[in-house]
């Protein structure tokens, strides 16, 4: 075999039509081989000799894509100084675009002995673990161009690539689960028409099912356990895993975006998962176990800012490389829209403390890739100081999950919400407008893949996780939800009736709120896990979206299911054709200059027609409100400087236990009509909305939304 010098960059496996050159970093080895590896069974070693800046590297001529391949790293193993070395380890390349194979739990994937953990084990671990994949970069992308929607036209959907496709009727059996199930008409369709312009995706990089959960018959099936940061997951693909699951995933994004479709990926570049002190030794940890991860004082153990074990080192620069190459290598080569990032409050962990302007920060902003993508933190982790929620830099975008917290509140009839509530409809000025940002900073949901479904939030009040063998101890206790009356599922028509009403109000508000909505999968139909709200290791129908079944079988269920997707995609649309509902810029709380409208753009107003006054702000039986939004007074121009315009539409929010009469403001317009009525199962038919005038009173039932219209 034929073994040239080569480059120390790019790092990885890169083909080049004639070989492929190999590159991988290590600071702590005193030697590392490249393995290609064969289908029976055997390997061909070959010493990187060539070194640049502990970057050992070859060109090895004719070694073509789905060639597997992995390293062994000579140097010491010395737990105590941080060092973990093990040459009976075949390790995955941290660069691998691809990777074959899964994980056979068992001692040998271990760098000690179960028996004696201060023992190092020197089982050959390369029959029992995952391989890298030399892939073909070459893709023929047609005519595909980025949507590029913008923010303020944004409608998030979080969705789990097998969770959304496993139970699909119309799917093929062999498509369902996989990246080529998204690209599959029928999914494609449900988004279209449900009027969402972005799919957000669970983890799909390269992700391990945890030993303990899989000696348990559990999976972990959100994906939070990250082992490869180039490499869509393969497990997702139908393809093969041989770099046929690249393919398969440009296909998938090419055709979403063919649909106007954008793609964002969540993605957890805070911890990888090779767990703690006594994690497997799989890529990482035998590689530069220092130079990856946070350890502790004592350096046999490592600083958890995550709850998973382990938490990368944002100070190296090597780790700090290792991300910007994979966030730009998924802009340009896969071409996703955007990221999502988990648990983004350990990525800004410099040292200890969250830090906005820690070295990641400063990296992302002056990329002129990332830089131009989506960007949307989860601003907390487990770590002290995590929960940072409205504290990242101008450039990001967050999961506001005081928006979450405070709108279930309101609903579930908490006294004193209506200030706070009045700050999260109106996109959270008290978090995101100080550092010069704007309501679009404010990304809103009321549920996601963490916690309760839509359905479970009005059907549970306590968490029923039984099913994830941790005696119920796991997953959120303080959920603010409301059961209605009844745990769990019930036949009772006024309970049933409740439920529906409470989801259309959550749908309702997320839409009708500045900012960016997200809606988790399956919610616009009334998904339910059983009340499980930490389905992390259920890969079952407890986590899978069951499609309601259209026409004369349509079950009740099903047929309520229907309603509230009709519902949804009703505010949906709504939303998309009004301006006023996706402002750009803060309210300003009075007539604005240049519009010639004497109405201030937002007016606050008791049911009883009269403007909110501080004490009725503050009273802790107050659960009502209207809100007047002027659509003749928004200060933002259009994209070619042109003044918008939109209808003014008047919110009544009732969230009392009783109905409630609400008097329509006498100075804010003479002629309304009903568009939004949460009291109705399907909505309010287009034309149909009763007609009232100003001065007249409208009852609403208990907890319920309605909004009016005035044209302009």
């Amino acid at each position: 075999m034929q073994v040239w010098p080569g480059h120390a960059y790019p790092l990885g496996a890169t083909y080049d039509g004639a070989g492929t050159n190999f590159a991988v970093f290590s600071e702590a080895a005193t030697r590392i081989e490249l393995c290609l590896l064969h289908d029976d069974g055997s390997e061909t070693a070959v010493e990187l000799r060539e070194t640049d800046g502990f970057v050992r590297h070859a060109y090895l001529p004719g070694i073509m894509p789905g060639q597997r391949y992995g390293f062994r790293a000579h140097g010491p193993y010395e737990p105590e100084h941080g060092d973990r070395c093990n040459s009976a380890k075949l390790l995955l390349d941290p660069y691998a675009k691809a990777v074959s194979g899964k994980i056979d739990w068992g001692e040998e994937v271990y760098g000690y002995h179960f028996y004696r953990p201060d023992k190092r084990n020197d089982l050959d671990s390369a029959p029992h673990t995952m391989a890298s994949v030399v892939v073909n970069p070459y893709f023929d992308w047609g005519d595909d161009r980025p949507p590029r929607t913008d923010y303020h036209r944004t409608v998030i959907y979080e969705a789990h690539v097998k969770g959304l496709t496993m139970l699909h009727p119309r799917l093929p059996d062999e498509l369902r689960g996989t990246y080529a199930a998204l690209a599959h008409p029928a999914i494609i369709e449900h988004l279209t028409e449900l009027g969402v312009t972005t799919l957000e995706l669970m983890p799909v990089h390269q992700f391990v099912h945890d030993h303990r959960l899989v000696d348990s018959g559990l999976a972990n099936y959100w994906g939070y356990n990250t082992i490869g940061f180039f490499a869509p997951h393969n497990a997702y693909a139908s393809w093969g895993d041989r770099g046929q699951q690249v393919l398969e995933f440009k296909s998938a994004v090419r055709a979403l975006h063919q649909a106007g479709i954008e793609v964002i990926l969540d993605v957890v570049y805070n911890h990888t998962a090779e767990g703690n002190h006594l994690g497997p030794t799989l890529s990482f940890r035998g590689l530069d176990n220092a130079s990856y991860y946070r350890l502790s004082e004592d350096r046999r153990y490592y600083m958890d800012t995550t709850g998973t074990g382990n938490s990368l080192l944002m100070r190296s620069p090597h780790v700090l490389q290792l991300i910007m190459d994979s966030l730009r290598y998924w802009v340009t080569e896969m071409r996703v829209d955007g990221f999502r990032f988990d648990l983004a409050a350990t990525l800004a962990r410099q040292f200890h403390e969250v830090d906005r302007l820690s070295s990641f920060f400063d990296l992302v902003q002056q990329d002129p890739v990332v830089s131009q993508v989506k960007l949307i933190a989860e601003p907390w982790d487990v770590g002290e100081g995590g929960y940072q929620v409205g504290n990242f830099p101008p450039l990001w975008t967050e999961w506001n999950g005081k928006f979450r917290d405070t709108v279930r509140d309101l609903w579930r009839g908490e006294p004193r919400t209506l200030a706070e509530f009045a700050s999260r409809l109106t996109g959270s000025s008290d978090l995101y407008q100080n550092d010069g940002r704007r309501p679009l900073a404010s990304v809103n949901f009321v549920t996601c893949h963490d916690g309760f479904t839509l359905r479970d939030l009005v059907s549970y009040d306590e968490k029923h996780n039984e099913a994830n063998g941790e005696s119920n101890q796991d997953g959120e206790s303080y959920n603010r939800s409301w059961n209605c009356g009844v745990e769990g599922e019930t036949d009772d028509p006024a309970v049933r009736a409740l439920r529906s009403r409470q989801m259309r109000n959550f749908i309702a508000t997320l839409m009708l709120s500045q900012g960016v909505p997200m809606l988790s999968h399956g919610d616009e139909f009334a998904r339910t896990q059983g009340g499980n709200n930490n389905a992390y290791c259920q890969d079952n129908e407890t986590s899978w979206v069951r499609w309601p079944v259209l026409g004369k079988d349509a079950a009740e269920g099903d047929r309520e299911a229907l309603e509230l997707l009709r519902f949804t995609r009703s505010l949906i649309w709504l939303r998309r054709d009004h301006p006023v509902f996706r402002r750009r810029r803060f309210f300003h709380g009075r007539p604005v200059e240049g519009t010639h409208d004497e109405l201030s753009d937002i007016a606050w107003f008791t049911h009883e027609g009269e403007e909110m006054r501080q004490r009725d702000w503050q009273a802790a039986h107050a659960q009502s409100l209207a809100v007047f939004l002027n659509g003749n007074a928004i200060s933002e121009p259009g994209v070619r400087g042109e003044r918008i315009t939109d209808d003014s539409f008047l919110l009544l929010f009732n969230a009392h236990h009783e109905p409630l009469d609400f008097v329509v403001p006498v100075d804010h317009g003479k002629q309304w009509q009903v568009i939004v009525d949460t009291a109705i199962p399907g909505g309010v038919e287009p034309g149909s909305g009763q007609k009232v005038a100003a001065g007249d009173r409208l009852t609403l039932v208990d907890r319920s939304l309605t909004v009016l219209q005035r044209p302009a």
